[in-house]
């Protein structure tokens, strides 16, 4: 079954867990025991299911004394038609590091708007994070249409500016939905109180559109080693295997790969897949592959379909988001790790920062600080074999780890 993966994202109290929960909560994904567990601990009570629908995600004890999101919640639900993975991601700015990862993922982003405030300086926050990792579909949820009497002069005002906003900051394909969360509006029903909206309901809309990201990188093979397997028993005394992840495209027996960093070449002459030896292997799928030559190959080493246009590069150009408390100091050492992949590595420049308000490029040499995003130059021990992360999602992203502390302190995508 067809998988979608999405993230919700908005302004505190825009009722982003409260959708979620009445998402699940209608298409009937939600377990009888846990329905009863939330019936003793809502404080607040919707009157059609008689449960607080935020609690469905916010999971965290403090989320639930003070009524936000922090953590990014994960929940899973299917339908007759897809399977989906939900990333629930804060609306406060201060955990912004925290909606980037959720986001980084994703083939979809709902982005709430609370009807009564509109577009908001966080709602551009959000819209220009999916900008900046190649969100292929935004559906702008304008909620809470109960609290304005269902106006359709308010939803064509929303609509009308914020279709002006992403043409600016290059977002290709928004849909826009009039919903309220709370009264169950649009979600999983369609709503008998705005006649005048043609469109269809949410879980329509998640149900039908097509999971881009995965059309995007499905052409280019792509595997990096994990694991060596090397029995050398009596039975298996020549056995080489290497085990990983096929991180996108195809790759077959009897085809001739690239190997990196070293640029050589070989050809594959045998695949497993969970103990029996297969023709081909696909993306996510886990399997063990054999080559026809002797090569140095280590933990992280790329095998890629010959010819694919794979780059292999020790300077690198990228945005990154800071995720570390303290600020970015120049001279800082770093691994720089991408899947299995990592090396060591320094950043050269911070040529500028983006104006998360706005989307300006602000050129200014300036250190990083928390949540905050920068366009940088890096320099890598080891050449990194990737692709641009608006043509691989898979191989153009990677993380920054203090060499000290062994702390993650930046996320980032590679240009």
């Amino acid at each position: 079954m067809d998988l979608l993966r999405f993230f919700t994202a908005g302004n505190v109290d825009d009722g982003k867990s409260t959708l979620i929960g009445r998402l699940l909560y209608d298409s009937n994904s939600i377990s009888t025991d846990i329905i009863e567990t939330l019936t003793k601990q809502s404080k607040t009570i919707t009157e059609d299911t008689g449960i607080d629908l935020a609690l469905l995600t916010d999971g965290l004890r403090a989320e639930r004394e003070q009524g936000i999101t922090i953590d990014v919640a994960y929940k899973y639900f299917s339908t007759p038609k897809r399977k989906f993975i939900i990333a629930d991601t804060p609306g406060h700015a201060e955990y912004t590091r925290n909606m980037f990862t959720g986001a980084s993922t994703a083939d979809l982003a709902i982005i709430l708007i609370d009807a009564r405030n509109g577009i908001t300086d966080q709602t551009k926050r959000h819209s220009i994070i999916s900008s900046i990792l190649r969100i292929p579909e935004i559906i702008l949820v304008v909620n809470k249409m109960d609290l304005t009497g269902y106006s359709e002069a308010i939803f064509d005002s929303i609509q009308e500016e914020y279709t002006e906003f992403a043409k600016k900051i290059g977002l290709k394909k928004v849909t826009f939905i009039p919903a309220s969360a709370l009264a169950g509006d649009n979600v999983v029903r369609k709503s008998e109180h705005m006649p005048w909206y043609e469109g269809g309901t949410l879980l329509d809309y998640l149900e039908n559109c097509p999971s881009e990201r995965d059309e995007e990188i499905s052409g280019q093979g792509r595997f990096q080693v994990q694991y060596i397997i090397r029995p050398q028993t009596e039975e298996l005394h020549d056995y080489r295997g290497y085990a990983g992840s096929v991180l996108s495209g195809t790759l077959k027996k009897g085809e001739l790969i690239d190997i990196f960093p070293s640029g050589q070449t070989s050809r594959i002459i045998k695949i497993e897949k969970e103990g029996n030896e297969v023709e081909e292997a696909t993306t996510n799928e886990a399997v063990i592959i054999h080559i026809d030559d002797d090569i140095d190959i280590s933990r992280g080493t790329t095998f890629s379909s010959s010819s694919s246009g794979l780059q292999v590069e020790k300077d690198l150009e990228a945005t990154l988001c800071w995720m570390d408390n303290k600020s970015f100091q120049p001279g800082q050492k770093f691994i720089l790790m991408q899947n299995s992949f990592s090396t060591k590595a320094r950043i050269k420049e911070v040529s500028g920062k983006i104006d998360i308000h706005s989307y300006d490029r602000v050129s200014e040499h300036t250190n990083l600080h928390l949540n905050e995003f920068g366009v940088v130059s890096i320099k890598t021990a080891v050449p990194v074999a990737y692709d641009p992360f608006d043509k691989n999602t898979r191989t153009g992203a990677f993380i920054l780890i203090n060499e000290n502390t062994n702390n993650t302190v930046a996320a980032g995508v590679l240009h």
